[in-house]
């Protein structure tokens, strides 16, 4: 990456951030067609895969996984459950706490959901292991700046 000069910002193309940012608006743009035909959005897209890899879970931990905030989750969530796709429960001992679990119909979606790996391996013409390599870059590059960020916002 190249250094700010003369009081001038670097070049979009030249910032990661930017990189990253641009590339995850072209995957969701070559999955939208797909998502239109499962009658999901990509925000729903994402907390239906949470809950495909571990049903019945808290909204707060859905919003965790997806680091979101749980107030973000809840019209995303209602349009999910109105879609019949899952049920939203209440904690019975814990007013506040809301339980999340897909119906047999968002089950029965996640395997016409897996045509989107497809589509991105096809489009990216990257091999499925150049593609597990790029991912386990970004995933740590994440990684480390959330602990970055969690180590300056602990106390001394």
């Amino acid at each position: 990456m190249r250094k700010i000069t003369n009081d001038k910002p670097v070049p979009l193309d030249d910032q990661l951030c930017y990189s990253i940012y641009s590339a995850g608006m072209a995957i969701q743009r070559l999955y939208k067609t797909l998502l239109d035909d499962l009658g999901l959005t990509y925000p729903q897209y994402l907390a239906m895969n949470v809950l495909w890899r571990s049903d019945n879970q808290s909204v707060g931990e859905i919003a965790e996984k997806l680091a979101l905030e749980s107030s973000t989750m809840t019209p995303i969530l209602k349009r999910l459950e109105a879609a019949n796709l899952l049920k939203r429960t209440r904690n019975p001992t814990n007013e506040r706490q809301v339980f999340v679990a897909l119906t047999d119909k968002g089950r029965a979606l996640a395997s016409r959901a897996a045509c989107l790996g497809d589509a991105l391996l096809a489009a990216s013409a990257q091999t499925p292991a150049q593609l597990a390599t790029l991912n386990e870059h970004v995933r740590h590059l994440r990684d480390t700046l959330y602990s970055h960020m969690a180590d300056r916002n602990s106390p001394p």
